[in-house]
């Protein structure tokens, strides 16, 4: 991925490989997704929500995420960099635009935004970053029409504090007690809680946050296997093994040829 502004559909975001958006991981850009077919369920922050035709969704970066997408649904993400000049929310935002105008609006400033990013001409980098500027300036309209939100229960706050502890600390290797000790709940209610805000455990969470990553560095990086098990804390390279094992059915190498075999597919 390039450091600039992004558009892609939810397909492409995905790389080919549901696991970069069914496994909770986080993007280093800020994300605005905008579904325009089907329905899917993400869970970001912790917190679980449909979403349908015609929602935009807006992750910051550094947000603990996730998205199971359905077998009809189509969408686009808008990624932009982080830290730059577009104003971004830093708290993600849930919008259901029922307007037409409104839709219209965000579908034409995205076709133009592809344009301008797939067949590229003079002067196509302003281009590209005026139209984002227009994209995070909807965007914050849309939030001031938009209703208010309820008020978080108890439970999401408790979810949400531990997602952001999970998406910081995953690569320590310090297990999901120390979590809940840190946070003051003990292990039960914390799992309970995940579990009826996010739909899955505690423990799901941190391990899916953990396999994303190793599967990430696997597919992606050269680094050995050992030193992709001690970036991630893991104690020993065969523990590594037997947890690439257990959740995916092939090896860490295993797992590094067939993504190299896929690249080269694609690639010819």
């Amino acid at each position: 991925m390039t450091d600039g502004v992004q558009i892609l559909t939810l397909v492409q975001w995905s790389r080919g490989a549901s696991w970069r958006l069914d496994l909770p991981h986080s993007c280093g850009h800020h994300a605005l997704i905008w579904v325009t077919k089907g329905q899917a369920r993400a869970t970001v922050d912790g917190v679980r929500r449909g979403v349908g035709v015609h929602n935009a969704l807006a992750v910051p970066a550094g947000t603990l995420f996730s998205m199971d997408l359905g077998t009809q649904c189509f969408g686009l993400v808008c990624l932009i960099p982080a830290g730059g000049a577009f104003l971004m929310p830093d708290r993600p935002q849930h919008l259901r635009i029922r307007e037409v105008k409104s839709q219209s609006e965000l579908t034409s400033l995205l076709e133009a935004l592809s344009r301008e990013v797939n067949h590229p001409r003079d002067f196509s980098d302003e281009a590209r970053n005026a139209l984002a500027q227009q994209i995070t300036i909807w965007l914050r309209r849309a939030m001031i029409d938009h209703e208010i939100p309820a008020a978080p229960t108890a439970a999401e706050r408790l979810v949400t504090a531990y997602a952001a502890m999970v998406e910081q600390s995953h690569a320590t290797g310090v297990p999901m007690a120390d979590y809940a000790r840190d946070l003051g709940v003990t292990p039960t209610h914390l799992t309970r809680s995940c579990k009826a805000v996010s739909g899955m455990t505690a423990a799901d969470m941190l391990t899916g946050r953990v396999l994303h990553a190793a599967r990430d560095m696997l597919e992606i990086g050269r680094d050995p296997i050992r030193f992709v098990a001690a970036q991630l804390g893991f104690s020993s390279a065969a523990y590594f093994s037997r947890f690439i094992l257990h959740h995916t059915k092939k090896s860490p190498s295993e797992l590094r040829r067939s993504a190299q075999s896929q690249s080269l597919a694609r690639a010819h």
